[in-house]
């Protein structure tokens, strides 16, 4: 039995013999390591040589990529949506790596702010891409279950980078097809 969890157990006055609980230990341990599975992958193992050679230099957007991270603060879930354009530079990216690489790094102890602008960041440095636009929307459990308890609140960060930075039609395009 994992006996971090089961010190959890016992702290917040449970019996861990209990029979709901008996294995509640393992299974939570189990939890937190799918959860956090992040920290055990690697970008290029990741990618897998899904990167492919192209002549024209169209936004790509793949948009309402579901996320699941933790809060690293409270170690309690924030989930939402993920929006990815960008534009290519004589290379683009198989679109299930997209989801992938946003799952990478949302299966870690997260902020929102830190997500977005990792996603954004290896979009850019590994396809050399002209401009990279992600934005993320998100619910916080950790301001709707305690703290504050707004249950209607969502967060929205972006990372712009290169041309979508620069320019401000790019920008709005991206915008406008995601629907923000």
């Amino acid at each position: 039995m994992n006996k971090e969890y089961l010190n959890i157990i016992k702290h917040i006055g449970e019996d861990p013999q209990r029979e709901g609980l008996l294995k509640t230990a393992d299974r939570a341990a189990e939890a937190m390591k799918f959860l956090t599975d992040g920290y055990r992958q690697n970008l290029e193992e990741v990618i897998n040589d899904a990167v492919f050679t192209v002549e024209d230099n169209h936004m790509i957007i793949v948009k309402d990529i579901e996320l699941y991270s933790l809060c690293e603060h409270h170690m309690l879930p924030f989930f939402g949506k993920c929006h990815i354009g960008y534009i290519p530079n004589g290379k683009v990216l198989g679109v299930s790596k997209l989801a992938r690489i946003v799952d990478l790094f949302s299966r870690r102890l997260q902020i929102q702010e830190r997500l977005t602008h990792q996603v954004a960041k290896t979009i850019s440095t590994r396809l050399e891409a002209d401009g990279v636009g992600v934005v993320i929307e998100a619910q916080h459990l950790c301001m709707m279950m305690r703290g504050v308890e707004k249950q209607n609140s969502n967060m929205v960060t972006s990372a712009m980078l290169g041309s979508f930075r620069r320019d401000a039609s790019t920008r709005n395009e991206f915008l406008k097809l995601i629907g923000s």
